[in-house]
């Protein structure tokens, strides 16, 4: 394992640095907003624009890296983010760190998109698995010590501004000296709706709706546990302990998904976090312990669900087009990103801390009610055509690059125009009754018939 890592850990060491400016950026700002001040809608905003800028990296990095390379790229990005944060320091307001946010955001996806690439194809594969784990715990320790890092310093200064700055400008130093060749082009992706809807309708719900409860809880969890009178220490670590909980819980999660229908083991760890998201509301914890408790098994439901459903995406997808499929779900995500922040704020706003689990409560029924219906009138794909369930990043760690990176996928993927299309499915065309299936324009011919067990195209 030793030596699978030691070419790339350079990668790895800058990935460490920027994922821990990252967390410290995420977490000081819902932080030092809420002593300024700042309304809850307008640090709900501050999640919306993240998003928004997270989405144009995803789309647009892989233009900038064409036109200028990885190493320039990636600079550009840790130096845009470093000054993002800096910004933020010196223009202490809300319509300044809204696009300030974007910009994080925008930069942040491009960098993670670069290193993703570099490390795909710096890895064969045989080593692949074991290096995109490494890579993966690599990132949540270095982020979750960004995070943690806050109980250090008072938070009313400048320290952490400037601290996330040293950070990002570090991240380049190991990715500026590395001595490996620029890879291949990085993933491009587009978005089609009906295309990703042929071939799982649950997938295209649950992805947006599970980017509203995601993100709205990522941006708002520390301004909750503000709310309801937690010490720093405890807001640090409610805000770190359910991504580790998330990240844990993938293991028995991915075990049951790859043995069951992954749409009942989706509804089983969504009426989990709809539990939690109740006792939120309902009991209002006020203690330490208690709300601990609570945000690591809340953690654990919500940030498992990415990768089932994705899993169950790509079991229903055409061969080769598993790429297309992973990044398309990841913009649908991105969407429900950017609308989760400004419900969960403007219910803050309105009804109080409880705003942000009302927001969740609804997301979380939603869910569950598409798949129990959906279970209900589609069977599974068989064995045979179900694919391995893979472990995603929890939190703000997805792109394109690491579907292709996590799949053995190769960055150089086809263009738009020469994307296969995804094939239907049990679950992917719409049930008896709904509107007939229509076949995009640039669908490559008829879409075949599904076989008898609801599956992949017969062969």
């Amino acid at each position: 394992m030793i030596k699978n890592l030691l070419p790339i850990s350079a990668l790895l060491l800058g990935s460490a640095l920027l994922l821990f400016a990252g967390g410290t950026n995420s977490l000081i700002l819902p932080v030092r907003g809420t002593a300024e001040g700042f309304s809850a809608f307008s640090l709900g905003l501050l999640g919306t624009g993240w998003a928004i800028g997270y989405v144009a990296g995803c789309i647009l990095t892989p233009v900038l890296v064409g036109r200028v390379g990885h190493i320039r790229a990636f600079t550009i990005m840790a130096a845009l983010a470093a000054v993002a944060i800096l910004l933020s320091l010196i223009l202490l307001m809300p319509p300044a760190w809204i696009p300030l946010r974007a910009l994080s955001g925008f930069c942040f996806a491009g960098a993670a998109m670069i290193v993703e690439s570099w490390l795909s194809e710096r890895t064969d594969a045989k080593s692949r698995g074991r290096v995109f784990g490494a890579y993966t715990m690599v990132n949540l320790v270095a982020s979750t010590a960004g995070q943690m890092a806050l109980t250090l310093a008072p938070t009313d200064g400048y320290f952490f501004f400037v601290t996330g700055a040293v950070f990002y400008c570090l991240a380049l130093v190991p990715v500026a000296i590395t001595s490996s060749t620029s890879p291949k082009p990085l993933v491009k992706v587009r978005l089609d709706v009906r295309a990703l809807w042929r071939n799982s309708p649950v997938a295209v719900v649950a992805i947006l709706l599970i980017g509203v409860s995601n993100s709205a809880f990522g941006t708002l969890a520390a301004v909750y546990a503000d709310r309801i009178g937690l010490t720093l220490n405890a807001v640090a670590f409610f805000a770190s302990v359910p991504i580790l909980a998330g990240a844990v819980a993938q293991i028995p999660v991915g075990y049951l998904s790859d043995r069951m229908d992954r749409r009942r083991v989706l509804v089983g760890i969504t009426f989990l976090a709809l539990v939690a998201d109740l006792a939120f509301i309902l009991l209002a914890p006020e203690g330490r312990m208690a709300n601990l408790i609570l945000a690591s098994v809340f953690g654990a439901a919500i940030f498992a669900m990415y990768p089932v459903v994705l899993a169950h995406a790509n079991d229903h997808a055409a061969e080769g087009s598993g790429i297309q499929t992973s990044g398309g779900l990841l913009l649908i995500f991105g969407i429900g990103s950017i609308a989760g922040p400004l419900i969960a704020g403007l219910g803050m706003s309105s009804v109080g801390a409880s705003g942000l689990f009302m927001t969740t409560v609804g997301a979380h029924t939603l869910m569950l009610a598409y798949a129990v219906w959906r279970i209900s009138v589609s069977a599974p794909p068989t064995d045979e055509e179900k694919g391995s369930f893979v472990m995603a990043p929890p939190g703000k760690a997805l792109t394109p690059e690491t579907a292709a990176f996590s799949s053995g996928g190769s960055a150089d993927v086809p263009t738009e125009a020469e994307a296969p299309a995804v094939s239907p499915s049990a679950d992917g065309g719409p049930a008896a009754g709904d509107e007939p299936q229509e076949t995009g324009s640039d669908d490559p011919g008829p879409t075949p018939e599904p076989d008898a067990g609801g599956g992949k195209d017969k062969p």
